[in-house]
């Protein structure tokens, strides 16, 4: 038998195929960017403020807080979970970052508070969901309900104001004409990047949130790597307290952190990270985040109603899903 022939017609069948593969990987892999770039382009056009670079520094800043949420929540929802409670928890951090502060009147001895809170706090909600098989919105929510309450307690349902003057440098610094906060959130971006897709910790997180049946299988201890997940995630909130709380040098045990959980995994879905898990990319939740960045101060500066935003926000997580779900 000889080898069949190669026609013209098998060529011209080839192409659309080609093709298809190609606009596939580019939706798969760049379709974020491209929609980054496109309502940057259309912000552009509609204001001529929004180029200017105190605006677009602004933006990054006012989304550094959140954007570091962001990445502790992807990396629990690449692994098929979810966290309710970052925001209360960020409460809860910023409340006892200020005790420590005003007890001790040393930055160091707030920070360490702070840095060891949130990662108890997420230890705590991964031996919920580990070893006692709660499901991550239940535990996560009671977390959510029992970290605001608790901060509440402590600062007496008020807010609490930090003694030392110069904690608020930490938020209120500058490298040259770059914000302290947008400083570390790109380096915990590049950090969280490179521990995802370049280590042997976020293989097998992308192992558990693809399948967490052939995880176990894999001989990977879904147990131990649920509670370093969590506990990275607190890890991240902890972060996010020092800046907020630094910024104003006090924190509202009722209102800081509010709704902060819904930014965040709105970001990591805008970014394209599943729900289901075990598919998503970082950097997708950093350009995720600039999208909320963009969409927000698009609004602001055409002085959309506040009561509006949520609207508009929530119609775009619908239509990221939408799309998600297509591919």
């Amino acid at each position: 038998m000889g080898e069949p022939k190669i026609t013209d017609q098998h060529l011209e069948d080839s192409q659309p195929n080609r093709f298809k593969r190609f606009m596939k990987w580019v939706w798969t892999d760049y379709s974020v960017i491209i929609a980054f770039l496109i309502m940057f382009v259309v912000a552009s056009f509609m204001s001529p403020r929004f180029l200017e670079l105190g605006n677009l520094l602004n933006i990054v800043m006012q989304v550094s807080i959140i954007g570091i949420i962001a990445l502790g929540m992807t990396v629990i929802m690449l692994s098929g979970g979810l966290d309710l409670s970052v925001g209360s928890v960020l409460a809860l951090v910023g409340v006892l970052t200020i005790m420590a502060l005003n007890a001790t009147g040393s930055i160091t001895m707030a920070l360490l508070a702070a840095l060891l809170a949130g990662p108890m706090i997420g230890l705590l909600n991964g031996l919920m969901i580990a070893k006692g098989r709660i499901a991550s919105f239940i535990a996560t929510l009671g977390m959510m309900a029992g970290a605001r309450s608790i901060a509440l307690y402590l600062a007496d349902g008020g807010s609490m104001s930090g003694e030392v003057l110069a904690f608020a440098n930490i938020s209120n610094s500058d490298l040259g004409i770059i914000d302290v906060p947008i400083i570390i959130f790109i380096v915990m971006t590049a950090l969280v990047f490179i521990l995802m897709h370049k280590t042997r910790f976020g293989r097998y997180v992308y192992a558990i949130g693809s399948n967490e049946k052939s995880a176990r299988l894999s001989a990977i201890n879904v147990e131990k790597m649920k509670l370093a997940i969590y506990s990275l995630g607190g890890l991240m909130v902890s972060v996010a307290a020092i800046i907020e709380t630094s910024r104003l040098n006090s924190i509202s045990s009722s209102s800081s952190g509010q709704l902060y959980e819904l930014d965040a995994i709105a970001a990591v879905i805008i970014g394209g990270t599943r729900m289901t898990g075990g598919r998503g990319k970082v950097m997708g939740t950093f350009f995720g985040v600039l999208i909320l960045g963009i969409l927000n101060n698009m609004m602001n500066l055409m002085n959309v109603s506040p009561h509006l935003q949520g609207f508009v926000k929530g119609l775009i997580i619908i239509i990221a899903v939408v799309f998600q779900k297509r591919e």
